[in-house]
């Protein structure tokens, strides 16, 4: 599982360290795609077809669900780490989430997100964000 905050520096050639702790659940290969929220989403091989398995499933007759299908697939590379642990992003998904120099690494559970340092300290900022409204549509959907 991931969990978790870290922020790492890219480098010239716009690799990014992955924690440590997150590097053995990722495993030798992996996948990294535009995400949601202005973010990229990591997934280990075993998330990345359970998720790819769902996206298929979805009809291609809706609007929304081909859009969806895009925004995901699109944006896909398949990753490996590198020895000293780093994860290339390509060029374009660094200018989706907007990440130049320093990168936020969080942990979601069964992903990794990767956020530009602006980005993620906008979306926590308490006046961005209402943590009780939240917390009242997490019980609609059973949490």
């Amino acid at each position: 599982m991931f969990i978790g905050e870290f922020t790492h520096a890219l480098d010239t050639k716009g690799r990014v360290s992955i924690p440590s702790k997150f590097r053995e659940a990722l495993g030798d290969q992996f996948y990294i795609t535009k995400g949601l929220d202005n973010c990229l989403f990591v997934f280990p091989k075993n998330e990345w077809q359970l998720f790819e398995e769902k996206l298929k499933a979805l009809p291609m007759t809706n609007k929304n669900a081909r859009a969806f299908v895009r925004l995901f697939f699109s944006g896909a590379s398949e990753c490996e780490l590198d020895k000293q642990g780093r994860i290339l992003i390509p060029q374009t998904l660094r200018e989706h989430a907007g990440i130049e120099r320093e990168a936020v690494i969080i942990g979601t559970g069964t992903r990794i997100e990767v956020w530009s340092q602006d980005g993620w300290n906008g979306y926590i900022d308490p006046e961005n964000i209402d943590y009780d409204e939240i917390a009242e549509h997490m019980a609609e959907l059973g949490i």
